[in-house]
């Protein structure tokens, strides 16, 4: 990756370096003066504590960025130095500076460590925190595929989609699985029966469609405080550790992971008054948005609000925690963090996007 590509200045506004984060596919930017000289880093991390803190995504980069970023310098570097400066700091990139702190160079967690799982950065979950997938929908929009096969077996890269998403679980410490069965069921549950795996994973059957949220009751004795839902054509990268240590610092019955999108209208847009006189025209505006991955904490506690055996979303289960006065946030990612392969677009996107997640 070339230099240019992770720099940026600290007059950037927040929503740019957003961008330039998702098209680098990297976590972190190197904030640089007009000579490159390094004046500190922007993380994922950094923007995300600024949209949690002030519920907005404007601002600039010069508010929130690390200036004193950990770098090493042109004439101290060696492999053996810079993996440990990595995993001892936990960082994913690693600037490399002359003696005038201009940046000439720079070092990736992939680059030294490649795609070697073991060396993952993500710290193990507290706790053997169980996920659930809901896996029961009849998955219309990729039919008509999905009448001949269940959407979590879908294949990417010689796995389904669902083991993939387990995949991500496991690398992060999860060793029990819950699966939400309906269409096609039987399918989805003799393919798990038929392979080698390292985790439990426990087949919960509808015995009718009940939504996004409906069959979580069915686990109500089987929960014994916070647990993880996520949908079963959906792949994101994010540290759930720290996720969950979010959940629990603030005491939240839910915890939504939102994805922050950008979407740019190809047209002009027009705003007129009464009567169609026209205001003005916006040339193709972007806006930005942060959208429910429909990957979610939960607390055990949300349980007794779902009604058994009947049709409930999970939008009504977050309205209800919200009217009965109870916490619910939002832990926002990135685009690029982000995969939903549930219509056939995405799924063609997903196949060129996994293999960075």
């Amino acid at each position: 990756m070339k230099l240019k590509n992770i720099f940026i200045s600290e007059n950037y506004s927040i929503k740019d370096a957003l961008k330039r984060l998702d098209k680098t596919a990297e976590k972190v930017l190197l904030i640089v003066n007009e000579h490159n000289k390094l004046l500190g880093t922007v993380t994922d991390g950094d923007i995300r504590r600024h949209i949690i803190k002030t519920g907005r995504i404007e601002g600039f980069v010069k508010d929130i960025y690390n200036k004193n970023p950990i770098f090493i310098y042109n004439d101290d570097f060696s492999e053996n130095l810079a993996k440990k400066i990595l995993v001892e700091k936990k960082i994913e990139v690693l600037p490399i500076l002359n003696k005038n702190n201009v940046v000439v160079d720079f070092i990736t967690w992939t680059s030294i460590f490649g795609n070697d799982k073991s060396k993952k950065i993500y710290s193990k979950m507290a706790g053997n925190i169980p996920v659930i997938i809901m896996a029961g929908g009849k998955g219309t929009r990729l039919d008509p595929f999905t009448k001949v096969l269940p959407k979590p077996l879908i294949p990417i890269d010689e796995k389904p989609v669902i083991e993939h998403i387990i995949d991500r679980f496991r690398e992060q410490g999860t060793k029990k699985f819950y699966l939400t069965l309906n269409y096609k069921g039987e399918m989805i549950a003799a393919y798990f029966n038929g392979i080698e795996k390292d985790y439990e994973i426990e087949f919960v059957w509808e015995d009718d469609f009940w939504g996004t949220a409906g069959s979580l009751k069915l686990l109500e004795h089987k929960i014994s405080e916070n647990f993880i839902v996520s949908n079963c054509d959906i792949m994101i990268r994010a540290n759930f550790s720290k996720i969950l240590d979010f959940h629990i610092q603030n005491s939240s019955y839910l915890t939504l992971i939102s994805s922050i999108q950008h979407y740019k209208i190809p047209y002009g847009v027009v705003k007129f008054k009464d009567g169609g006189e026209i205001e003005e025209i916006i040339e193709k505006p972007e806006y930005v948005f942060p959208i429910n991955t429909g990957v979610y904490i939960l607390n055990k506690k949300v349980l007794s609000y779902i009604p058994e055996k009947k049709y409930y979303d999970m939008p009504n289960l977050i309205n209800k925690v919200l009217m009965e006065g109870n916490k619910a946030f939002s832990y926002p990612i990135g685009e690029s963090d982000y995969i939903d392969i549930g219509q056939w677009n995405e799924y063609r996107e997903a196949i060129n996007k996994l293999s960075i997640i």
